[in-house]
């Protein structure tokens, strides 16, 4: 099982081993994200992302050796230096909006075992939130999920459903080949030069030239707004920039 961003160690929730397993709530997961400089973000998040952060693409995954396209997905960018997070101050969350993938933590849906399809409802046992005696309990004393761990599996469900929609999203826009490597500079008042790279934007030109018929289409299923919205983010480089200069 590999182990994403922000998680230390994944470990399957068993309703038999972890009977007894709580969860502190009052704990804040946000100071997790604090050396993170972006977070991966779903296509129905794009909407209230933008009005914050840059939404940007990255290349992900294996390049393909058949001639295919290599996968790329969405991130909200949250800092314009490695191991940076804008957003996160004093444990706290700044922003006005929160990625779905930091608010589902400390939990997560991971595939288990050898089989692709098999996957289990997954809790981060590093974090210290978790405890036997303290919080919120995870199972009842029947063994059934309670509530709590119900509405999180909920949650997780739904975010695992928009993120095979933004996968889906994304190799639209690769076929197309509507993706562009970018790059952003900026100086900050002390003098230093920020260079950030490694990141893909819509490229207008190309988008321009798209037949009438691939326009209506994209209008049609949806993604004509979502690259709206990416480029109208992409001002909020700037607004990141100002924000490391007051920072320093």
């Amino acid at each position: 099982m590999s182990t994403p961003p922000l998680y230390g160690n994944l470990v399957p929730l068993d309703r038999e081993a972890h009977k007894h397993l709580r969860l502190k709530t009052e704990l804040s997961t946000v100071e997790r994200a604090a050396g993170l400089n972006s977070l991966f973000l779903a296509v129905v998040e794009f909407a209230e992302a933008c009005k914050e952060f840059p939404i940007v693409f990255v290349r992900v995954g294996e390049v393909p050796t058949d001639g295919s396209k290599q996968s790329v997905a969405p991130l909200a960018v949250l800092g314009l230096k490695a191991g940076s997070n804008l957003f996160v101050k004093d444990g706290q969350w700044t922003g006005n909006y929160m990625p779905a993938y930091l608010r589902r933590y400390p939990f997560a849906m991971a595939r288990v075992g050898d089989d692709p399809n098999t996957v289990a409802v997954c809790y981060d046992s590093e974090w210290a939130g978790f405890s036997v005696t303290e919080g919120q309990s995870l199972f009842a004393a029947d063994g059934q999920p309670t509530e709590f761990l119900v509405n999180a599996r909920n949650f997780l469900e739904n975010f695992e459903q928009e993120s095979e929609r933004t996968r889906n999203a994304c190799h639209v826009l690769m076929e197309l080949d509507l993706l562009q490597d970018m790059r952003f500079e900026a100086t900050l008042g002390n003098g230093e030069k920020l260079d950030v790279e490694g990141f893909l934007a819509v490229d207008e030109k190309k988008l321009a030239a798209l037949p009438d018929e691939k326009v209506v289409e994209l209008h049609r299923n949806g993604l004509l707004a979502l690259i709206e919205i990416h480029r109208l983010s992409m001002t909020n480089m700037t607004r990141l920039a100002t924000l490391e200069i007051n920072k320093a």
